[in-house]
C-alpha cells in the first residue's frame, strides 16, 4: 500500500518535531541541526525511532533547511548531498520494523525578494538541488512545511513536479489565527492555488497551538477527494538556561487530535514541542476514527477580515489635532511647498530648547519636524517620545524616522503599532548606522529587516494587517517615506534601490544632503518619471571645520572640493553666514524642481534652519 492509499482509506498519525528533539538533547539553537545527520546519526535515527515506535505512520527527515540559501549562512553548503542522503538513510533504518513512510522535509529557502536580486538566487533551482537527492535517497513523499508565502511554496511545488510526480506532495502552511498567510493570502484559496499546481495534500504546521490549529480548520471547507494534514505547535514554551522548554500534556494532545479529524484531517501530528509521548497519544485517539470526507466552513465575520477606520468615539484617547492632521501629500497636492524640518532629540532629558526649537521652526513655515531615531548609533531620547511632547504641547507634527538596527522583527511592528495607536502618520523607514560605530561600541546591532522589507510591513499595516497576515482590525493611516543617497558614487545602484523601496510601498523620498545645485537639477531629471514627491535634504553648513568633518567622517554625506575651499577658514558668525548663503543657493536650486525641500538642523542650532525656513517662504 502507498502513502495516499493509506491516508484515503483513513487517517494517519505523523510524527513530532525532530528539531525540538534535538534541542532537548543539548544542541545549541544557534547551531544547524541538520548537520546532526553528519555528526551525530545515531541521535537522529533514535529520535525517528522513538516516533515509529508509538505509532508514527510518517517519519519527516532532518532535512527542512537542508538547501543552498540555508546551509550556506553555517558554512555547509558543500555537504548539501551528503545532508539530505543521510536524513533519508537515517529515517529509513529507523521505519524498517514499522513499515513507516518516509517523508522528505523541505522548508523555505529564507531569502527574501530583495535577496534574489542582489544575489541572483534562483529560488526554483535551490529548491530542485535539494529534492533531486531527496527523490534519489528514496524518500515516499515530499513535504514542504512552515510555509509563509504562498508564490514560494508555488515555486517550491513547481521544483518538485519538474523532478517527479511519482511521490506525492503536501503543501503545509504557517498561517495566522485568523487563517491568512503573511502576504494576507486567506489559506482556503492557498490551498486551492496548490491543488490546482498539483500537490495531494494541503494542510497547516507550527504557529498556532492545538486549539488555535483546530479553529483555523473551522473555516477550511472539505470537499470530497480533499486531504488535509495539521501539525500543531505543542502550545507556547519557556525560555529557560538557553532551551525552548515546553510542557505538553499527552492527554490534552489526544482530545486535540479527535477535533482535528473532526475537522477534516486526515493526516494529524505535531511541530514544535511535541515529542513521542504526544504522539503515542495521538496515534491510539484518532485509532478506528472514521474521516471526514465534506463539510462546509464556518464564515469568518466582516469584523476580523476586514479592517475597520478609526471609530470617531476614540478621538478623545488620542494626542490633539490627530483627526485633522493632514498629510503632507495632501499639501503637495493642493498646490503647496512642503517645508520639512528636521530636529534631533536631545541626547539628554533636558529637553526645553529642542522643544523651543520645534516651536520656532514651525512659527516660521515648517510643516512637520522630522525626528532622527538614535542617528548615527549615538543615543538620544526616544523620537516617539519627543513626537509626544511636540504634538501635546504645541499641535505639531511630526515625521519619524524608524531604524532597523535596535529592534527585530516584533519590535518594530509593536513600535509602529504604537505610533499608529498615537496617531501618529508620517515614517521613514531606515537601515539605521551599525552600533559599532555609535557611542555604545558594545550593543549589538538587530537588523531582522532591511528598510525595503520594513515599507512592506507598513504598507501592509495600512491594508489592516501585520506582517503574518493577522487582522489588525483597523488600518493604520500612514504616510511612507524613504531615504536615498545622492551623493554615492555608484547613482544607479541607489537608482536601483530607490525603485525597490517605491515598488514596497514608499510613498514620498527624502535624501542625504545635497551641497551642489548642478546635483539638484541631475537629480529632478533622473527622478522626473517616478510620480512621488522628492524632499532634497539642504545643512547649512556652520564653519570649514564643520564642512572637512561631514565630508570625511559622516557617511553618506559629499561636500564638493569648491565649498570646502570656500568655507575653509570660516568661523563664527562669518562662517555661519557663508554656510547659509550656499545653502539659500542649493534651496533655490531644489524649490525651482521639487514640491518641497528638507533642511537639516545642524547640531541643534536652529536658529539658522530658521532662517532658512523663512527664506524657502519668502
Amino acid at each position: 500500500m502507498t502513502f495516499l492509499e493509506e491516508l484515503r482509506g483513513g487517517v494517519m498519525c505523523g510524527d513530532g518535531a525532530m528539531g525540538t528533539m534535538l534541542l532537548d538533547a543539548g544542541a545549541p539553537i544557534e547551531s544547524c541541526l541538520e548537520e546532526f545527520c553528519l555528526t551525530r546519526p545515531e541521535l537522529v535515527s533514535d529520535i525517528h525511532r522513538q516516533y515509529a515506535s508509538v505509532g508514527a505512520r510518517m517519519l519527516t527527515t532532518n532535512s527542512f533547511g537542508a538547501n543552498l540559501a540555508r546551509l550556506s549562512r553555517h558554512g555547509l553548503e558543500s555537504h548539501l548531498r551528503d545532508i539530505n542522503l543521510a536524513a533519508v538513510r537515517l529515517a529509513r533504518i529507523a521505519a524498517r520494523p514499522t513499515a513507516a513512510y518516509i517523508a522528505g522535509s523541505v522548508g523555505p529557502t529564507g531569502i527574501t525578494l530583495e535577496e534574489i536580486r542582489d544575489h541572483g538566487w534562483d529560488r526554483r533551482a535551490i529548491f530542485r538541488e535539494q529534492i533531486s537527492v531527496l527523490v534519489e535517497a528514496g524518500a515516499d513523499l515530499i513535504i514542504f512545511e512552515t510555509f509563509l508565502d504562498a508564490d514560494e511554496m508555488a515555486d517550491a511545488l513547481a521544483a518538485k513536479l519538474e523532478m517527479t510526480r511519482e511521490i506525492p506532495a503536501i503543501c503545509s502552511f504557517a498561517s495566522a489565527a485568523e487563517g491568512h498567510l503573511s502576504t494576507g493570502l486567506p489559506l482556503q484559496e492557498a490551498f486551492a492555488r496548490m491543488r490546482a499546481q498539483g500537490a495531494e495534500v494541503v494542510g497547516v504546521n507550527c504557529l498556532q497551538g492545538p486549539q488555535a490549529t483546530v479553529r483555523v480548520l473551522q473555516h477550511i471547507a472539505v470537499e470530497p477527494g480533499d486531504l488535509l494534514s495539521a501539525f500543531p505547535n505543542a502550545g507556547y514554551p519557556r525560555y529557560v538556561d538557553g532551551r525552548f522548554l515546553y510542557n505538553p500534556d499527552p492527554a490534552y494532545f489526544a482530545r486535540v487530535a479527535q477535533e482535528l479529524v473532526a475537522q477534516g484531517a486526515r493526516l494529524v501530528g505535531g511541530c514544535c514541542g511535541t515529542g513521542p509521548a504526544q504522539i503515542a497519544a495521538m496515534a491510539q485517539a484518532i485509532r478506528g476514527l472514521a474521516p471526514v470526507t465534506s463539510k462546509a466552513a464556518i464564515p469568518r465575520s466582516a469584523a476580523t477580515s476586514e479592517p475597520r477606520p478609526m471609530d470617531p468615539a476614540l478621538a478623545g484617547a488620542l494626542p490633539a489635532g490627530d483627526l485633522e492632521e493632514s498629510s503632507i501629500l495632501d499639501r503637495i497636492a493642493a498646490g503647496k511647498t512642503v517645508i520639512i524640518t528636521e530636529l534631533d532629540p536631545p541626547k539628554t532629558l533636558d529637553l526645553e530648547k529642542f522643544l523651543r526649537g520645534a516651536k520656532a521652526l514651525v512659527e516660521a513655515g515648517s510643516d512637520a519636524i522630522t525626528l532622527a531615531d538614535n542617528s548615527l548609533a549615538i543615543l538620544r531620547v526616544s523620537n516617539v517620545a519627543a513626537a509626544t511632547l511636540l504634538k501635546q504641547r504645541h499641535g505639531i507634527m511630526p515625521l519619524l524616522h524608524m531604524s532597523c538596527r535596535d529592534h527585530n522583527l516584533i519590535g518594530l511592528q509593536s513600535a509602529l503599532m504604537g505610533m499608529a495607536a498615537l496617531g501618529f502618520r508620517h515614517i521613514l523607514p531606515l537601515t539605521g548606522d551599525p552600533a559599532k560605530v555609535g557611542d555604545h561600541p558594545g550593543a549589538a546591532s538587530v537588523y531582522d529587516l532591511t528598510s525595503i522589507q520594513l515599507i512592506a510591513i507598513a504598507k501592509r499595516m495600512n491594508e489592516g494587517f501585520n506582517h503574518i497576515g493577522k487582522d489588525l482590525r483597523r488600518a493604520a493611516r500612514f504616510v511612507i517615506g524613504c531615504t536615498f543617497n545622492p551623493n554615492a558614487k555608484n547613482l544607479d545602484a541607489q537608482i536601483s534601490r530607490l525603485e525597490r523601496k517605491l515598488a514596497a510601498g514608499a510613498q514620498y523620498v527624502m535624501t542625504q544632503p545635497v551641497f551642489d545645485p548642478a546635483l539638484v537639477a541631475a537629480m529632478a531629471k533622473r527622478t522626473a518619471s517616478y510620480g512621488v514627491p522628492i524632499f532634497l535634504g539642504v545643512w547649512p553648513l556652520m564653519n570649514g571645520r564643520q564642512a572637512d568633518f561631514l565630508h570625511n567622517e559622516v557617511p553618506g554625506i559629499v561636500i564638493p572640493d569648491t565649498i570646502r575651499v570656500q568655507m575653509a577658514g570660516k568661523d563664527g558668525e562669518d562662517g555661519r553666514r557663508a554656510g547659509l548663503e550656499l545653502a539659500k543657493e542649493v534651496s533655490r536650486a531644489v524649490l525651482d524642481h521639487f514640491p518641497g525641500i528638507y533642511f537639516i538642523t545642524p547640531f541643534l542650532n536652529y536658529q539658522t534652519t530658521r532662517e532658512l525656513v523663512h527664506f524657502a517662504r519668502g
